[in-house]
C-alpha cells in the first residue's frame, strides 16, 4: 500500500467520455483510456482493507460479488501507483487472459464489493484495469509466448467467444494442439457481433489479440457451424481430436409469442445488433447502415440490460425517430435498499451509456418501468404500427410465485415501426445439443458440474454461457479457464494450469 491515506484525500475520478451528441455521429469508442497520471492517483485510493472482497469471485443473492476470475486487485492498484506498470501487467496477466475486454465491457462487479464502497465512492478497479493492458499494448510488453514443447495432444473448441477464446489460450500454453472453430465470418463470438464497437472496437481491440493468439500457435476456422455443418460432425470432431470443449454460448433468444408477433418489424435484438456490426466491419463505419435499421423510425426496446442499452445506443446511431426501453420490473432505488446489503451488487438506479445519450437527445431516460405488452399493431399490409402496453404490478399467486398483473384502465397505445426483444435467452441452441446427445439441466443449458466442466460424453467438456446460462464476459473467462484446467487433466492425468 504506497499511500495509506491515499482514499482521504483522493476523490474517484473515472475515465472521461466523449460528449452523448457528438459520439452519437460515430462508431468509435466513446470511453477516453488511458491518461496516467489520473490512473496512478486513482490506484493511491485502494485502501489496503485487509478482507479485499473485491477479488473474492462470490456469488452473493444470486449476483457475483467481487471479480469471477479472482483479479489481484488490490496488487497491481499499488502497483500502478508505485509507477510499476509492467509489473501491474504481469500481476493482471496471471488471472486474466483478456483484460483489455473486461476492461471495456465489464460491469465491475469488484467496484460493486470494493470496501472502500461502503463510506465512499469504490475505486476505479475496471478503469484502472484498462489503463494497464492499454499501456502495455503500446509499450510492446504484450508479445506472443509460444510454448517450448507440444504434448502431441489435439483439442477442438467450439465457440470463439471469452469462454472459448480463454480456453483456447489456457490449453495452448499447456502445449497442445488446439483448433478454434466459429460458425461466423470473424472470431471473437460475443465480443465481436454481440457487443457493438462503441464499447469495444473490433479491429483494434478483439482482432489484435485474436491475431496474437495465432502467432502463438491457436488455429482458428471460421464459417463451420457444428451441429449443421455436414463435413464437420460431432462424430468427427470426437473422431480427430483427443478432447473437445464446447464454448457455443446462450444465443437462443427470449421471444414474445403474443398477438401481432408476425408484424413486419419485430426483431430479436441480437439479430439486430449483429447485423449491424456486421455491416459497419464489411463497409469500413462509412456512415452507412444496414438493411435492418432504425432509420427514421419510432423504436421501441423490450427489456433492459445490456443488450437493450446497446439496441438503444445503435438505434440512436442511426438516427431513429425516437426510442423508448419497456421494462417490467420496478424503477430501483436511488440508495441501496436494506435487502441489499453490501457486498451484494448494488441494485440502485443508474442510465447506462444508451440511456445517457437517448436523455441527451431526447430529453429524458428512455425507460418505463413497470409496463407489459399486450400486443402488437399493424396495418393491412402487416406492417409493424405500434404497440398495446399497460402498466402491471407484482403480486404473488397461489404458489407464492410474484407473478405480474394488469392494472385495469392502463391501457395504452404507443407508435412503433421497429421493436427489438432484448429480454435474454433461453440457453445454447438445439443443433449442437442434439447432434452430440448431451444432457441438460432444469434450464436447458448443458449439464456439466461447475469445478469439472464434464459433460456425459467422455472427453467432452462445456463451459461459459452454454453451460451456466446467459451470464458476463469475465464469467466466461473464469469457465473457459475452468474447463482448460480440467481438459488438460483429462489428456495428462495431471494439470498445472491455475
Amino acid at each position: 500500500m504506497g499511500k495509506p491515506t491515499g482514499f482521504m484525500e483522493i476523490a474517484r475520478q473515472a475515465d472521461s467520455e466523449i460528449a452523448p451528441l457528438e459520439r452519437l455521429g460515430h462508431w468509435r469508442e466513446f470511453k477516453i483510456h488511458g491518461d496516467e497520471a489520473p490512473r496512478r492517483a486513482q490506484g493511491a485510493r485502494c485502501m489496503d482493507c485487509g478482507t479485499p472482497f473485491c477479488m473474492t469471485g462470490h456469488i452473493v443473492s444470486g449476483m457475483a460479488s467481487g471479480c469471477p476470475i479472482n483479479n489481484l486487485i488490490p496488487e497491481w492498484n499499488d502497483l500502478i501507483f508505485r509507477d510499476r506498470w509492467k509489473e501491474a501487467l504481469e500481476r493482471l496477466h496471471r488471472t486474466n487472459n483478456f483484460p483489455e475486454f473486461t476492461g471495456r465491457v465489464c460491469p465491475a462487479p469488484c467496484e460493486g464489493s470494493c470496501v472502500l464502497g461502503v463510506i465512499q465512492p469504490p475505486v476505479t478497479i475496471k478503469n484502472n484495469e484498462c489503463a494497464i493492458i492499454d499501456r502495455g499494448w503500446e509499450e510492446g510488453w504484450v508479445t506472443p509466448k509460444i510454448p517450448g514443447k507440444r504434448t502431441g495432444r489435439k483439442v477442438a473448441v467450439v465457440g470463439s467467444g471469452p469462454a472459448g477464446l480463454a480456453c483456447a489460450d489456457q490449453l495452448n500454453q499447456a502445449g497442445h494442439s488446439v483448433t478454434v472453430f466459429e460458425r461466423e465470418d470473424r472470431i471473437g463470438g460475443l465480443l465481436m457481433y454481440g457487443i457493438p464497437n462503441m464499447k469495444l472496437a473490433k479491429e483494434e481491440v478483439v482482432t489484435r489479440r485474436v491475431n496474437l493468439l495465432c502467432e502463438e500457435g491457436v488455429v482458428f476456422k471460421t464459417g463451420v457451424f457444428i451441429g449443421k455443418d455436414a463435413q464437420w460432425t460431432a462424430a468427427r470432431l470426437r473422431g480427430q481430436f483427443d478432447a473437445v470443449v464446447l464454448c457455443c454460448g446462450a444465443t437462443l433468444g427470449r421471444d414474445l409469442p403474443i398477438d401481432g408477433r408476425d408484424a413486419t418489424g419485430v426483431h430479436l435484438a441480437m439479430d439486430f445488433l449483429t447485423s449491424n456490426t456486421r455491416w459497419q466491419l464489411d463497409h469500413n463505419f462509412d456512415g452507412s447502415h444496414p438493411p435492418l435499421n432504425a432509420t427514421g423510425k419510432d423504436v421501441v426496446v423490450i427489456g433492459g440490460g445490456d443488450t437493450g442499452t446497446d439496441c438503444v445506443a445503435t438505434s440512436l446511431r442511426h438516427g431513429c425517430k425516437s426510442v423508448t426501453q419497456l421494462e417490467i420490473l420496478p424503477q430501483p432505488p436511488l440508495e441501496r435498499a436494506t435487502n441489499n446489503p453490501w457486498p451484494e451488487w448494488p441494485k440502485v438506479y443508474m442510465m447506462d451509456y444508451g440511456q445517457v445519450e437517448a436523455a441527451a437527445v431526447q430529453g429524458s431516460d428512455p425507460r418505463q418501468y413497470l409496463v407489459q405488452t399486450r400486443r402488437f399493431l399493424k396495418d393491412t399490409a402487416g406492417g409493424l404500427t405500434g404497440l398495446e402496453i399497460c402498466d402491471i404490478g407484482w403480486a404473488k399467486d397461489a404458489q407464492g410465485r410474484f407473478m405480474p398483473k394488469e392494472i385495469a384502465g392502463t391501457e395504452r397505445v404507443i407508435p412503433a415501426q421497429l421493436v427489438l426483444l432484448a429480454m435474454g435467452f433461453l440457453g445454447p441452441e438445439l443443433e449442437i445439443v442434439k447432434q452430440f446427445s448431451l444432457e441438460t439441466d432444469a434450464r436447458s443449458n448443458v449439464k456439466a458440474e461447475h469445478g469439472k466442466f464434464t459433460t456425459n460424453l467422455p472427453g467432452v467438456f462445456a463451459a461459459g454461457d452454454m453451460r451456466r446460462g446467459q451470464s458476463l464476459v469475465v464469467w466466461a473467462i473464469h469457465e473457459g479457464r475452468g474447463a482448460a484446467r480440467e481438459c488438460d487433466r483429462f489428456l495428462m492425468g495431471s494439470t498445472h494450469l491455475p
